[in-house]
């Protein structure tokens, strides 16, 4: 594998491919601004440019380096929508409630396409469309699927058949699968670096290597410390996702840190058109492996193999390529040149955390796997709220901050992706097997210990839901 300073943006393919990047300044001296975001991924990158837009003095204080964590890690999907389907959305909170969270997503969505194509950038899109594949022949519910999203949500989508899937995803894996049509890829890195660089020139300042120590968000100014100075705002926003333990200990606490996986194939030439030939990227799962797109032409890239801790990606690279075997054998062995992880933060439903906190004091944050369009809308929302005092922010008021369930809620969470992922290797041998006796007393065997492990992530769920009643104050 080729090695890049994983120290910054890890040892990626969009780190290798950025189209350059500069350091950015420490904050020295105190200043007073009208908003100080804290955190420079993606979702505070558009406040502070939305805000600078509209003549408001703000600054962007990032630990590290811009887009350093998740916003510049990540496959790059930009997807309508949110990490809950919006069938789940739509129970809880009601059809005309729902419609209008998806009228937002989209419109986050359209902010990412507008930022691109107005700011002319290069380097930065890269591919159209969205398979959400089927690895079950589940014609009825994927039909159902579309007639929802289509006829209640207007969304712009399509039902591939059998063999439509395999004729462009050559692979006996797959059965049908929900084609988004206005869904599109980016390289993350380049779009988040790009952003920054729009947000200067509007008139934000973004000082790197300047960790926000401690806050005192009462009062009209808040204030805020640093190593080498303070800052005073009228608005904080807080933008640092699962990031901000030390900052603020009770909002960090209402996330599930997940991290996943990520590899990138050596140049594939001729074989990989013998496998894959959509340009889009592909979901084959909600909660267990996998999600790929082409990039540099003829590479795959794939990612999975989630985790609620950091762990070391090449201990992953063996599986992930396992992946790219069992998909795709026609490929023959393939060799990885990158890989890499990188962390989100999700909430326990699923949803985005966005909005006033206290007085002044914003959050932005919980964006799941479905971070391209969210942080998009979420800045914009944030920024129209501190300037313009618009409050269609407050759509999200049913998705309140609550306790993600520490220990127990990681351990759920765990426990449900391997028992998604061993019940999805079970289906598949159960496929290949002849039915004789043994066998399906075998399967039956492991069949209860399928439900034994789901029943485990359930009741570690119902502890973690049971204590997250109460919202975190």
């Amino acid at each position: 594998m080729k090695e890049i300073d994983p120290a910054i943006y890890g040892s990626s393919w969009f780190a290798a491919t950025m189209s350059g990047s500069r350091s950015r300044p420490r904050l020295t001296i105190d200043i007073d601004v009208d908003v100080c975001v804290v955190g420079g991924g993606l979702a505070g990158l558009t406040v502070a440019r939305e805000v600078a837009q509209r003549g408001w003095s703000v600054v962007i204080l990032e630990t590290r380096r811009i887009a350093c964590n998740a916003s510049g890690r990540n496959t790059g999907f930009v997807l309508p929508g949110f990490a809950q389907g919006m069938d789940k959305i739509a129970a809880r909170i009601g059809l005309d409630h729902a419609r209008e969270l998806w009228a937002l997503s989209r419109r986050g969505l359209d902010y990412v396409h507008r930022t691109i194509r107005d700011g002319k950038l290069a380097g930065v899109r890269d591919g159209e469309g969205w398979l959400a594949v089927s690895k079950h022949d589940e014609p009825e519910r994927i039909a159902a699927d579309v007639d929802l999203l289509a006829g209640s949500f207007g969304a712009n989508v399509e039902v591939w058949p059998v063999e439509r899937v395999r004729a462009t995803l050559k692979s006996e894996q797959y059965f049908q699968a929900v084609s988004y049509r206005d869904a599109f890829l980016i390289h993350p890195l380049n779009y988040a670096l790009a952003l920054a660089n729009a947000a200067e020139a509007d008139g934000a300042r973004i000082f790197e290597e300047t960790p926000a120590l401690s806050m005192d968000p009462a009062g009209v100014r808040k204030r805020i410390t640093t190593p080498g100075a303070r800052i005073r705002a009228a608005h904080v926003v807080l933008a640092g996702n699962t990031h901000l333990g030390a900052l603020m200990p009770r909002l960090a606490a209402t996330l599930l840190p997940i991290s996943t996986y990520i590899i990138t194939t050596a140049p594939l030439g001729e074989r990989l058109a013998g496998a894959v030939t959509y340009g889009g990227g592909v979901s084959d799962t909600d909660w267990a492996d996998n999600h790929y797109r082409i990039v540099g032409g003829d590479r795959l890239m794939l990612s999975g193999r989630m985790t609620t801790w950091s762990g070391n990606p090449k201990r992953y690279v063996k599986g992930l390529a396992g992946d790219i075997a069992r998909l795709y054998p026609q490929l023959g062995p393939v060799e990885i040149e990158y890989a890499w992880t990188g962390m989100l933060g999700n909430a326990v439903h699923r949803m985005p955390q966005i909005g006033e906190m206290s007085p002044g004091l914003w959050v932005a944050s919980g964006f799941g796997g479905h971070g391209l369009n969210t942080t998009a809308m979420a800045g914009e929302l944030i920024a129209r709220a501190i300037v313009e005092g618009d409050d269609t922010w407050r759509l999200f008021a049913p998705y309140q901050l609550v306790w993600a369930g520490g220990l127990f809620g990681r351990a759920g969470a765990q426990t449900r992706y391997w028992t998604n992922q061993a019940r999805d290797g079970l289906a598949r041998k159960r496929d290949a097997w002849p039915v004789t006796l043994p066998q399906f007393a075998g399967a039956a065997m492991v069949n209860a210990t399928m439900r034994f492990l789901s029943s485990i992530a359930q009741r570690l769920g119902a502890i973690a839901a049971s204590l997250t009643g109460r919202r975190a104050n």
